[in-house]
């Protein structure tokens, strides 16, 4: 066992014991004043027979102690994020602050749908946004994240083919996809027929028309793809499967390399996702908060998740709840049960407030170059897979370094030596030793020359010291973890009592 160090050498050392370890017996953190409510009877059978063994800390401890931690997680607030596919940006702080506004915040879920007319009113505002920008006509903010999207987009999809009779089965997904997409329509009852990417990481006609037949509900394609490559032959490819009765579904999830520029719904897409949490101003990752609303064309509108808002103006809608709360007859129903979610569509809204038509388009376009600048600066030192010009992203993978017996995950253990936070590794699926890379619109050319900096070191180090990359990290409070074996031979950490070292 180590020996216990003192707190100036855990703060020091970046470690942290746990508040349990850090216990002492008498320790309080609270001052309260006696009670003088009466005890009640409480029925034989409910209480403990013991007291909770819980931490006894003061409220210094307790601070110090989250606060420490804290300093110990990477942020967007602390420095570049090159994750591609998740959009890890810097989001405004302006759209923090509107959803702190005492009549945002302070509305609940059961008030009276009277009072919350403003809520309402940006609810409806925003669709318009979203369905301007997409090119669609109608947007429900119900889906509470991007699979959620998928889901209900693809049971409309489900239902309007239902309200004709015609019971589908398969459901085209191309290589290319975003990995949520087939368990999406696996949840959704259809079974999932890949469609395969040309050498150029492109979707084809022909591969499409290989595989669409009448028992094909949708298509549902990615654009741009996980390549960063924007599918030129969409059009065609929509219309290919339109002519057998078929929906083109358009995973959303890239549209900050299209916003502004190309809709979805010009070019053939009857029903897609948008990521707020992505591409709209909401601080992205750690599993939430997230939402995903849907757009879709007229013919799919009668199928959208109830119930519809519907703000109240003079003379136009009875002043009562149910008039606002609308519902289609022919709905899939609910998707969730309330907005809880709202603060994320106020953010959303700010931003496409904050920026307008012209801002949005400024920020694809700035997207698309960072991306083009970082493939040109690492396109001589690592190899790239597709010659395709991409856009908000590119991918990049292994293949120089491993002959150098090098590999992906090396470069990326290596990259947090040089202060970097990793891109995303080993996707998509369809490269092997992916390196994946989206600098978003709001790195400065200072932030990716710093990134590629590195990205160059490494390779160069992958020539010359190859044993010291696949060594790294070498810097930072916790080295090279065995990933492989902590998912197979687990060793968790357990405090018998408050006060006690753990033990292994």
């Amino acid at each position: 066992m180590p020996r216990a160090l003192s707190r100036g050498e855990e703060n020091m050392l970046l470690e942290e014991s746990t508040l349990f370890e850090q216990s002492v017996k008498g320790r309080t953190g609270y001052s309260l004043p006696p009670s003088d409510v009466p005890i009640a009877e409480v029925p034989k059978g409910i209480l403990r027979k013991e007291s909770a063994a819980l931490p006894e800390l003061s409220e210094a401890d307790v601070v110090r102690h989250f606060v420490r931690l804290s300093t110990y997680n990477y942020n967007k607030d602390a420095g570049f994020y090159p994750l591609g596919s998740c959009t890890m940006k810097y989001n405004p702080k302006v759209a923090d602050l509107t959803p702190t506004f005492e009549g945002f915040a302070n509305t609940h879920p059961y008030q009276p749908v009277e009072t919350v007319e403003g809520n309402i009113k940006l609810i409806k505002e925003l669709e318009s946004y979203l369905a301007e920008i997409s090119g669609l006509d109608a947007v429900t903010l119900q889906p509470c994240a991007g699979a959620h999207g998928e889901m209900t987009g693809i049971l409309c999809v489900r239902a309007y083919h239902e309200s004709k009779d015609d019971l589908r089965k398969k459901v085209i997904i191309p290589d290319s996809a975003h990995g949520t997409n087939p368990a999406s329509v696996a949840i959704c009852g259809y079974s999932v027929v890949e469609a395969k990417s040309n050498e150029e990481g492109l979707l084809t006609p022909e591969a499409v028309a290989k595989v669409m037949d009448e028992d094909v509900a949708a298509i549902m394609i990615t654009n741009p793809n996980t390549l960063g490559i924007f599918e030129t032959h969409i059009k065609e490819i929509a219309d290919i499967v339109h002519a057998k009765g078929g929906l083109v579904y358009m995973d959303g999830a890239n549209l900050n390399a299209l916003m502004g520029i190309s809709r979805p719904g010009d070019f053939g897409v009857d029903v897609m996702h948008f990521n707020l949490h992505k591409t709209f101003a909401t601080p992205h990752g750690g599993g939430g908060p997230g939402s995903g609303p849907i757009g879709v064309k007229k013919m799919l509108v009668p199928f959208l998740p109830n119930p519809v808002c519907h703000p109240h103006k003079s003379g136009d809608l009875p002043n009562s709840p149910d008039s606002r709360l609308r519902g289609n007859d022919r709905s899939i129903g609910r998707v969730k049960a309330f907005y809880g979610n709202f603060s994320v569509l106020v953010r959303g809204y700010t931003y496409i407030r904050e920026m307008g038509p012209d801002g949005l388009k400024r920020a694809t376009e700035l997207a698309v170059l960072n991306a083009a600048y970082i493939k040109a600066r690492l396109s001589q030192d690592y190899y790239v897979p597709y010659c395709t010009p991409s856009l908000h992203e590119c991918v990049f993978s292994d293949k120089f370094q491993n002959e150098h017996d090098v590999k992906t995950l090396d470069i990326a253990k290596r990259l947090m030596d040089y202060g970097q936070h990793p891109p995303t590794i080993y996707f998509p699926l369809i490269v092997h030793g992916a390196i994946m890379i989206e600098p978003t619109e709001t790195e400065n050319k200072a932030a990716c020359d710093a990134f590629c900096d590195a990205m160059i070191k490494i390779a160069e180090e992958c020539r010359t010291n190859p044993d010291l990359v696949k060594s790294a990290p070498k810097t930072t409070f916790r080295k090279r973890l065995d990933e492989a074996r902590a998912v197979k031979d687990p060793r968790l950490k357990v405090a018998r009592k408050c006060g006690e070292r753990c033990e292994s």
